[in-house]
């Protein structure tokens, strides 16, 4: 389902007086998110759907997760899509999780007080030019407290009326653009801290802090290229579940155009590709934060090593090279096509590539 007809068809359908009973069409269109692919989310992004607990909400929403930060949206940060209680809007939103501050905070004035601060704190350590032409807070229309809490909570947002739906594209193009604002506010969350007020209630403040190091392989010294091939597929790598998510639909893709894929027993490469006796190696990146200098660094270096060590120094002949990214790598797909590397990633409604991944037939020319 695409998202522009998801969110259509709950405005249209959503009744808050029919409950939360079975065979209730916007309560049942809801809980099948969960179980359905959602055309259009970023990579690795879960969505679920939530019409009330108890009694059904004024304002329905659906939750856009990215597992790394949280698939829990009762804490974390996370995306959002939440109904005005009159259903004549929709907020695409990044959203502070709210349920687990009731224990410390109550429902009311306080929780709301601190979700607004730390609001604050998120959206100025956002870069700027990242935010501009969004807004800051919601109007949901309702005077209920879960309501309010995610007024104070919002981070970044933006209402689209459902009168006036943007298209598709236009949809998950800001999607995409607020899964990176997310990626960039869970950096800054790190870096704030509560400290006790003296009416005993907690103050959020934003603290120094410094950038995640990455130890990578570390401490791996192989001495010759059959050292390397032992160690490196004894080694355990850890895969996000982006990467994972970009490996399979990549497969399924690829697959599609008459390519093999091959993952099983492939360890360390991410995929294989065989047509007509050609085979192409193939490393997938996450891109993070909308910046893949690091993701490509990463496979350029990885694929470089790769067919050194795992072809031509086990006398096998040379592959050809292609990285794979989660989104578009911009001015990096010229730079790795003049050092014989092909470069592949996903877009809002499909896949995208450079000028040799056109040649060898894997994407179409755009």
């Amino acid at each position: 389902m695409d998202i522009r007809e998801l969110l259509v068809g709950v405005a249209s359908t959503y009744d808050t007086g029919a409950g939360l009973k079975k065979g209730v069409p916007g309560q049942e269109l809801l809980r099948s998110v969960r179980g359905r692919r959602l055309e259009g989310l970023p990579v690795g992004y879960k969505a679920a759907g939530y019409g009330g607990k108890g009694g059904a909400t004024e304002t329905p929403w659906i939750g856009v997760m990215d597992p790394e930060i949280t698939e829990d949206p009762k804490r974390g940060l996370y995306l959002a899509y939440i109904f005005a209680a009159d259903l004549s809007t929709v907020s695409l939103t990044l959203q502070q999780g709210v349920t687990s501050l009731e224990g410390r905070l109550g429902r009311g004035v306080r929780r709301r007080m601190y979700l607004s601060r730390r609001a604050q704190l998120l959206f100025e350590g956002l870069p700027q030019d990242l935010v501009k032409g969004w807004g800051i807070r919601l109007d949901l229309k309702s005077g209920v407290d879960r309501a309010r809490s995610y007024e104070a909570g919002s981070v970044v947002a933006r209402a689209y009326r459902i009168t006036s739906m943007p298209s598709e594209i236009k949809l998950r193009e800001d999607l995409w653009h607020m899964a990176e604002v997310l990626q960039h506010a869970a950096a800054v969350e790190r870096n704030l801290r509560d400290e006790m007020a003296s009416n005993g209630l907690p103050v959020t403040k934003r603290v120094a802090g410094e950038e995640e190091e990455h130890a990578g392989l570390d401490g791996f010294r192989p001495k010759d290229g059959s050292d390397y091939y032992v160690l490196i597929r004894q080694r355990k790598i850890k895969k996000s579940r982006s990467h994972e998510v970009l490996v399979r639909l990549f497969g399924e893709y690829i697959e599609e155009r008459g390519f093999v894929p091959i993952t099983t027993k492939m360890h360390p490469k991410d995929i294989v590709l065989r047509r007509d006796g050609v085979e192409w190696l193939v490393e997938a990146k996450t891109v993070k934060r909308g910046n893949p200098t690091k993701a490509v660094r990463e496979a350029l270096g990885q694929l470089y090593e790769y067919s050194h060590f795992l072809y031509e120094e086990q006398g096998k002949g040379e592959p050809f090279l292609l990285a794979l990214f989660t989104e578009d790598i911009k001015a990096y797909a010229p730079y790795l096509e003049k050092r014989g590397i092909a470069s592949i990633w996903k877009t809002v409604d499909g896949w995208a590539g450079s000028p040799m991944a056109v040649a060898w037939g894997m994407v179409d020319e755009q």
